[in-house]
């Protein structure tokens, strides 16, 4: 099966399950961990903050990041396809109690005049917008990089206005990458930043939210009572810590392989896409008159798993699983698929 459904379906290498195999660890919600501690260590250190704690999933760091920042009744700004807002389960009315004020962005970025221009004043009829969160690469936009120029503009503007601002980098990796920028210099404008170990860089689980020590203290507390606390947590640290070290460098091969994709889908008759859309491994494409879920099933018998993602869209994700000749295959297995359905 060629499995382009997400980046999330990467299986651990065999290097890589040696070094959780031979992980050193003790109980991490004691401190004891000496794996998750080098972890947390090297991941603060790259992204230029002081400190970071290991989470189970990148839902949690987001959603452990605005309960750290805000208070029940305040309000958040985010782009209207965040991953925080969109597939997080209503986590930040569940868990933190805060509003989300939603701004349209283009491919799901948005622009610091934009986030000004929905600014609560200080009037005790409104909530207090306290933080704003954006998203590097953005999942809804087709793995779309966020400018880091429109960054720092934002940051400025939160500067001045009081805010914090947080990153959820799901695939802030395929972002360094994708524009050669390191990740302290695109991590600085952030008062906190969420990285994923389990996408691109082929880590089982896990990610870390990022920021000062004192947000991190603090985001410990909320990771206990999100149910978070892990205990010989070690042995799936020393994954990701592999993948930190060793993983990152190979997601330009996931691009490139991404770009090959997009421009043979966009030959295939029935298609619509445009690779100059595609800037890092995920490949979102149009099929007019063609019900997505329809070609996921067609395509299932041929070997190929997409994900639907729209009636008419469907998305392909590149990934440490997929080989240049398995990618040189899902164009012809489309226009087949697309044949057996008109």
């Amino acid at each position: 099966m060629i499995d382009l459904r997400s980046d999330t379906i990467t299986q651990p290498t065999a290097a890589m399950r040696q070094a959780m195999a031979q992980a050193v660890v003790g109980d991490d919600v004691l401190g004891d961990d000496p794996t998750v501690q080098a972890l947390e260590d090297d991941t603060a250190a790259l992204l230029g903050k002081a400190a970071a704690v290991f989470m189970p999933s990148g839902t949690m760091t987001n959603q452990v990041a605005l309960r750290l920042h805000t208070e029940p009744g305040d309000e958040v700004i985010l782009e209207s396809q965040a991953h925080i807002y969109y597939y997080e389960g209503g986590g930040p009315a569940a868990l933190s109690g805060v509003m989300c004020r939603l701004v349209p962005g283009h491919q799901g970025i948005i622009t610091a005049a934009q986030v000004e221009a929905v600014l609560r004043p200080e009037d005790p009829h409104f909530p207090r917008t306290k933080l704003v969160c954006l998203e590097n690469t953005h999942n809804r936009g087709g793995g779309k990089i966020f400018p880091l120029a429109e960054i720092e503009a934002i940051a400025r503007l939160c500067g001045d206005r009081g805010l914090q601002l947080h990153l959820d980098g799901a695939r802030f990796w395929n972002a360094c990458i994708a524009q050669n920028i390191s990740p302290a210099n695109y991590a600085a404008p952030f008062d906190t930043i969420s990285v994923c170990f389990s996408k691109g860089l082929g880590a089982p689980v896990g990610s870390a939210l990022v920021g000062t020590v004192e947000q991190m203290a603090r985001a410990r507390r909320f990771r206990k009572m999100f149910g978070g606390g892990m205990r010989q947590a070690g042995i799936i640290a020393a994954g990701a810590l592999y993948a930190l070290r060793e993983q990152r460098d190979r997601l330009a091969e996931d691009h490139a392989h991404a770009q090959q994709l997009a421009q043979d889908l966009a030959q295939v008759d029935g298609i619509s896409l445009d690779p100059a859309t595609v800037e890092t491994n995920i490949v979102v494409f149009q099929t007019p008159g063609i019900a997505a879920p329809a070609l996921v099933d067609a395509l299932k018998p041929l070997g190929v798993a997409l994900l639907p993602v729209g009636a008419e869209a469907l998305r392909a994700v590149t990934s440490l699983m997929v080989t240049s000749a398995q990618i040189a295959q899902v164009a012809g297995k489309v226009a087949e698929a697309l044949k057996s359905l008109q």
